[in-house]
């Protein structure tokens, strides 16, 4: 396996890990971004916190209106289980590269302007990382 094999591996599992582990996180309440007694095994809302509070910028009503919905908390959870899976398991990437992309550009949008940069933060290198691996994916790499 050469060197740029190895990288792109790496890449995809880390970013694997990233929405798997927000995906734990926010189930049981490791105590990272989520607290014990606000996870969603005991009744908490994964979205609730971000959305509620995290938000600012011109989107901040839209986005705080989405807080806590049960559709919503479903579809983020899944999204993160999905993504990160394909990621993992290295089947259907580009669907979940597409998903992470819609996930990570709605989160910036809720955080316009980011907060130590006007335009680019962590969510758009992300996008941005999710896009070369589907790119890398698509051409069967």
């Amino acid at each position: 396996m050469n060197i740029q094999k190895i990288v792109f591996l790496k890449l995809r599992f880390v970013m694997a890990f990233i929405f798997l582990w927000a995906f734990i996180d926010k189930v049981f309440g490791l105590g990272f971004a989520t607290k014990s007694e606000n996870a969603w095994i005991n009744g908490g809302s994964p979205t609730m916190g971000f959305l509620k509070f995290g938000t600012h910028g011109p989107f901040a009503d839209f986005f705080k209106s989405l807080a806590g919905m049960p559709v919503v908390d479903w579809l983020f959870m899944l999204g993160l289980l999905f993504i990160g899976l394909t990621l993992l398991v290295n089947r259907f990437v580009v669907w979940g590269a597409v998903a992470g992309i819609v996930m990570l550009v709605l989160m910036w949008l809720a955080l316009l302007p980011p907060e130590n940069n006007p335009i680019v933060d962590e969510h758009i290198v992300y996008a941005l990382v999710l896009a070369v691996l589907a790119v890398r994916s698509r051409r069967g790499e």
